[in-house]
Protein backbone atom coordinates (compact mmCIF):
# COMPACT_ATOMS: atom_id res chain seq x y z
CA UNK A 1 0.00 0.00 0.00
CA UNK A 2 1.31 3.15 -0.43
CA UNK A 3 1.60 5.86 1.69
CA UNK A 4 0.95 9.98 1.25
CA UNK A 5 3.34 12.17 2.40
CA UNK A 6 3.58 13.81 5.93
CA UNK A 7 2.21 16.50 6.55
CA UNK A 8 5.40 18.34 7.81
CA UNK A 9 6.91 17.43 4.36
CA UNK A 10 4.40 19.16 2.62
CA UNK A 11 2.88 22.03 4.87
CA UNK A 12 5.71 24.65 2.62
CA UNK A 13 6.90 25.07 -0.08
CA UNK A 14 10.27 23.35 -0.55
CA UNK A 15 11.71 26.31 -3.04
CA UNK A 16 11.77 29.46 -0.52
CA UNK A 17 9.13 31.90 -1.65
CA UNK A 18 5.92 32.03 0.41
CA UNK A 19 2.96 30.40 -0.29
CA UNK A 20 0.43 31.95 -2.89
CA UNK A 21 -1.85 29.39 -1.92
CA UNK A 22 -2.62 26.40 0.40
CA UNK A 23 -4.66 23.75 0.93
CA UNK A 24 -5.44 21.57 4.23
CA UNK A 25 -6.17 18.29 4.29
CA UNK A 26 -8.49 19.19 1.17
CA UNK A 27 -10.51 15.96 0.36
CA UNK A 28 -13.46 15.94 -2.31
CA UNK A 29 -16.34 13.70 -3.58
CA UNK A 30 -18.64 12.67 -5.88
CA UNK A 31 -21.67 12.04 -4.53
CA UNK A 32 -19.98 8.76 -2.54
CA UNK A 33 -17.10 8.57 -4.31
CA UNK A 34 -13.76 10.37 -3.60
CA UNK A 35 -11.90 11.84 -5.89
CA UNK A 36 -9.21 12.44 -3.89
CA UNK A 37 -8.61 13.27 0.14
CA UNK A 38 -6.51 14.97 2.72
CA UNK A 39 -4.16 16.97 0.50
CA UNK A 40 -2.55 19.59 2.29
CA UNK A 41 0.03 21.69 -0.14
CA UNK A 42 1.10 24.85 -0.52
CA UNK A 43 1.98 26.43 -3.66
CA UNK A 44 4.68 28.85 -4.00
CA UNK A 45 3.85 32.09 -4.89
CA UNK A 46 5.54 33.49 -8.35
CA UNK A 47 6.36 29.77 -9.22
CA UNK A 48 5.07 26.97 -11.64
CA UNK A 49 3.72 23.81 -10.06
CA UNK A 50 3.40 20.89 -12.19
CA UNK A 51 0.90 18.33 -10.81
CA UNK A 52 1.53 14.72 -12.00
CA UNK A 53 0.42 11.78 -11.49
CA UNK A 54 -1.74 8.51 -13.90
CA UNK A 55 -5.24 9.75 -14.88
CA UNK A 56 -7.81 9.19 -12.33
CA UNK A 57 -5.89 10.17 -9.19
CA UNK A 58 -7.96 13.91 -8.61
CA UNK A 59 -5.45 15.78 -10.59
CA UNK A 60 -7.89 17.86 -12.67
CA UNK A 61 -10.55 17.81 -9.64
CA UNK A 62 -8.18 19.53 -6.87
CA UNK A 63 -7.81 22.03 -9.63
CA UNK A 64 -11.24 22.50 -10.05
CA UNK A 65 -11.46 23.21 -6.34
CA UNK A 66 -8.93 25.76 -6.20
CA UNK A 67 -11.56 28.58 -7.74
CA UNK A 68 -13.93 26.76 -6.49
CA UNK A 69 -15.32 25.52 -9.94
CA UNK A 70 -16.04 21.68 -8.19
CA UNK A 71 -18.93 23.59 -6.71
CA UNK A 72 -20.59 23.69 -10.33
CA UNK A 73 -20.70 20.01 -10.52
CA UNK A 74 -23.93 18.06 -8.90
CA UNK A 75 -23.56 15.73 -5.55
CA UNK A 76 -19.96 17.49 -5.57
CA UNK A 77 -18.73 17.66 -1.10
CA UNK A 78 -15.56 19.51 -0.74
CA UNK A 79 -14.24 19.74 3.06
CA UNK A 80 -11.06 21.06 4.18
CA UNK A 81 -9.87 24.54 3.68
CA UNK A 82 -8.25 26.32 0.44
CA UNK A 83 -6.54 29.64 1.23
CA UNK A 84 -5.60 32.27 -1.51
CA UNK A 85 -3.03 34.58 0.82
CA UNK A 86 -4.51 34.57 4.19
CA UNK A 87 -8.01 33.87 3.30
CA UNK A 88 -9.99 31.33 3.35
CA UNK A 89 -11.46 31.39 -0.62
CA UNK A 90 -14.94 30.05 1.09
CA UNK A 91 -14.92 33.52 2.60
CA UNK A 92 -14.87 35.29 -1.21
CA UNK A 93 -17.59 35.45 -3.80
CA UNK A 94 -17.32 32.80 -6.55
CA UNK A 95 -17.19 35.41 -9.13
CA UNK A 96 -14.35 37.55 -7.54
CA UNK A 97 -12.07 34.24 -6.71
CA UNK A 98 -12.30 33.42 -10.15
CA UNK A 99 -11.09 37.11 -11.52
CA UNK A 100 -8.13 36.16 -8.51
CA UNK A 101 -7.76 32.62 -9.90
CA UNK A 102 -8.18 32.07 -13.34
CA UNK A 103 -8.19 28.67 -15.71
CA UNK A 104 -7.12 27.56 -18.93
CA UNK A 105 -8.68 24.36 -19.88
CA UNK A 106 -7.74 20.91 -21.98
CA UNK A 107 -8.97 22.10 -25.29
CA UNK A 108 -8.99 25.75 -25.94
CA UNK A 109 -12.89 27.60 -25.22
CA UNK A 110 -12.87 30.77 -26.86
CA UNK A 111 -16.41 32.63 -26.73
CA UNK A 112 -18.07 32.00 -30.41
CA UNK A 113 -17.43 36.16 -30.61
CA UNK A 114 -14.41 38.39 -32.21
CA UNK A 115 -11.18 37.92 -30.86
CA UNK A 116 -11.43 41.53 -29.66
CA UNK A 117 -14.78 40.72 -27.70
CA UNK A 118 -13.57 37.62 -26.09
CA UNK A 119 -11.68 39.73 -23.95
CA UNK A 120 -13.74 42.86 -23.86
CA UNK A 121 -16.40 40.84 -22.50
CA UNK A 122 -14.80 39.69 -19.36
CA UNK A 123 -13.66 42.99 -18.68
CA UNK A 124 -17.22 44.89 -18.58
CA UNK A 125 -18.37 41.91 -16.82
CA UNK A 126 -16.22 42.98 -14.15
CA UNK A 127 -16.58 46.48 -14.22
CA UNK A 128 -13.73 47.78 -16.21
CA UNK A 129 -15.93 50.26 -18.33
CA UNK A 130 -12.76 52.97 -19.32
CA UNK A 131 -12.20 52.79 -23.33
CA UNK A 132 -8.55 53.71 -23.09
CA UNK A 133 -7.90 51.05 -20.27
CA UNK A 134 -9.98 48.62 -21.89
CA UNK A 135 -7.86 48.71 -25.46
CA UNK A 136 -4.66 49.11 -23.72
CA UNK A 137 -5.18 45.87 -21.55
CA UNK A 138 -6.42 44.03 -24.67
CA UNK A 139 -3.04 44.81 -26.50
CA UNK A 140 -0.87 44.24 -23.88
CA UNK A 141 -2.37 40.61 -22.75
CA UNK A 142 -2.00 40.06 -26.83
CA UNK A 143 1.45 41.03 -26.94
CA UNK A 144 1.89 38.83 -23.80
CA UNK A 145 0.96 35.61 -25.68
CA UNK A 146 3.02 36.40 -28.69
CA UNK A 147 -0.63 37.06 -30.45
CA UNK A 148 -0.68 40.49 -31.36
CA UNK A 149 1.31 40.30 -34.31
CA UNK A 150 -0.80 37.83 -35.58
CA UNK A 151 -4.09 39.22 -34.69
CA UNK A 152 -4.12 43.00 -34.59
CA UNK A 153 -5.17 43.88 -38.14
CA UNK A 154 -8.44 41.67 -37.60
CA UNK A 155 -9.52 41.90 -34.06
CA UNK A 156 -13.05 41.87 -35.28
CA UNK A 157 -12.52 38.47 -36.79
CA UNK A 158 -14.35 35.12 -35.45
CA UNK A 159 -12.35 34.06 -32.57
CA UNK A 160 -12.97 30.09 -33.97
CA UNK A 161 -11.29 31.43 -37.20
CA UNK A 162 -7.82 30.76 -35.26
CA UNK A 163 -5.74 27.98 -35.31
CA UNK A 164 -6.08 25.80 -32.35
CA UNK A 165 -2.80 27.16 -30.42
CA UNK A 166 -3.91 30.46 -31.62
CA UNK A 167 -7.21 30.02 -29.56
CA UNK A 168 -5.65 28.66 -26.43
CA UNK A 169 -3.42 31.29 -26.37
CA UNK A 170 -6.27 33.96 -27.03
CA UNK A 171 -8.02 32.34 -23.67
CA UNK A 172 -4.76 32.45 -21.86
CA UNK A 173 -5.25 36.26 -23.43
CA UNK A 174 -8.83 36.48 -21.73
CA UNK A 175 -7.34 35.34 -18.45
CA UNK A 176 -4.27 37.52 -18.08
CA UNK A 177 -6.62 40.46 -18.59
CA UNK A 178 -8.50 40.02 -15.44
CA UNK A 179 -4.95 40.10 -13.51
CA UNK A 180 -5.21 37.52 -11.84
CA UNK A 181 -2.84 36.19 -8.93
CA UNK A 182 -2.78 32.48 -9.53
CA UNK A 183 -3.37 30.77 -13.07
CA UNK A 184 -4.74 26.62 -13.30
CA UNK A 185 -3.62 24.95 -16.23
CA UNK A 186 -5.08 21.52 -16.82
CA UNK A 187 -3.23 20.01 -19.54
CA UNK A 188 -3.23 22.92 -21.95
CA UNK A 189 -1.00 21.62 -24.66
CA UNK A 190 -2.41 18.04 -24.94
CA UNK A 191 -4.83 19.73 -27.69
CA UNK A 192 -2.70 20.78 -30.04
CA UNK A 193 0.19 20.05 -32.55
CA UNK A 194 3.69 20.01 -31.35
CA UNK A 195 4.64 23.22 -32.62
CA UNK A 196 1.60 25.16 -31.30
CA UNK A 197 2.25 22.88 -27.92
CA UNK A 198 5.80 24.25 -27.79
CA UNK A 199 4.59 27.77 -28.45
CA UNK A 200 2.43 27.68 -25.49
CA UNK A 201 5.24 25.86 -23.11
CA UNK A 202 7.44 28.92 -23.72
CA UNK A 203 4.25 30.87 -22.93
CA UNK A 204 3.35 28.92 -19.58
CA UNK A 205 7.42 29.15 -18.39
CA UNK A 206 7.60 33.01 -19.05
CA UNK A 207 4.79 33.65 -16.38
CA UNK A 208 7.12 33.04 -13.82
CA UNK A 209 7.60 35.41 -11.55
CA UNK A 210 4.72 37.44 -12.58
CA UNK A 211 2.19 34.88 -11.53
CA UNK A 212 1.71 32.00 -9.10
CA UNK A 213 1.11 28.93 -12.16
CA UNK A 214 -0.46 25.30 -11.33
CA UNK A 215 -0.47 23.53 -14.25
CA UNK A 216 -1.37 19.33 -14.56
CA UNK A 217 0.51 17.57 -17.46
CA UNK A 218 0.68 13.92 -18.31
CA UNK A 219 3.87 14.77 -19.90
CA UNK A 220 7.08 14.21 -17.58
CA UNK A 221 9.24 16.06 -19.77
CA UNK A 222 7.01 18.88 -20.20
CA UNK A 223 7.41 19.53 -16.36
CA UNK A 224 10.49 18.81 -15.58
CA UNK A 225 11.19 21.81 -18.13
CA UNK A 226 8.68 24.57 -16.79
CA UNK A 227 8.18 23.85 -13.39
CA UNK A 228 9.74 24.89 -9.90
CA UNK A 229 7.63 22.64 -8.18
CA UNK A 230 6.19 19.16 -8.73
CA UNK A 231 3.63 17.32 -6.90
CA UNK A 232 2.44 13.51 -7.19
CA UNK A 233 -0.67 12.24 -7.46
CA UNK A 234 -1.83 8.81 -6.98
CA UNK A 235 -4.89 6.32 -6.19
CA UNK A 236 -3.83 5.10 -3.24
CA UNK A 237 -7.35 3.59 -0.67
CA UNK A 238 -9.63 3.54 -3.34
CA UNK A 239 -9.32 7.84 -3.36
CA UNK A 240 -6.51 10.07 -5.00
CA UNK A 241 -3.67 11.02 -2.57
CA UNK A 242 -0.29 13.13 -2.83
CA UNK A 243 2.10 11.11 -2.85
CA UNK A 244 5.13 13.47 -2.70
CA UNK A 245 5.57 17.01 -3.40
CA UNK A 246 9.31 19.17 -3.79
CA UNK A 247 11.73 20.96 -6.29
CA UNK A 248 11.77 19.29 -10.15
CA UNK A 249 15.69 18.18 -8.66
CA UNK A 250 14.21 16.10 -5.80
CA UNK A 251 10.95 14.58 -7.96
CA UNK A 252 13.46 13.94 -10.80
CA UNK A 253 16.92 13.30 -9.44
CA UNK A 254 15.90 11.59 -6.20
CA UNK A 255 12.82 11.36 -4.88
CA UNK A 256 11.94 10.30 -1.73
CA UNK A 257 9.37 7.73 -2.78
CA UNK A 258 9.39 4.83 -3.98
CA UNK A 259 6.12 5.04 -6.04
CA UNK A 260 7.74 8.77 -6.91
CA UNK A 261 11.20 7.06 -8.47
CA UNK A 262 9.27 4.38 -10.50
CA UNK A 263 6.48 6.69 -11.93
CA UNK A 264 9.27 9.43 -13.09
CA UNK A 265 11.27 6.49 -14.26
CA UNK A 266 8.65 4.96 -16.51
CA UNK A 267 7.91 1.53 -14.40
CA UNK A 268 4.78 2.49 -13.40
CA UNK A 269 1.80 4.41 -14.68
Amino acid sequence: MTKPITRKQDCASLTGNPPSMQTERLSLNYANKPAFKDVTLSIKSGGITALIGPSGCGKSSFLACLNRLVELTPNSKVSGRILLGDRDVQALDAISLRRQVGMLFQKPNPFPLSIIRNIEFPLWEHGVRSRDEIDGRIEDVLRDVSLWDEVKDRLKAPALSLSGGQQQRLCLARALALKPKVLLMDEPCSALDPISSEVVEDLIASLRGRYTVLVVTHNLAQAKRIADDVALFWVADEAGQLIEFGSVAQIFESPQHALTAAYVNGRRG
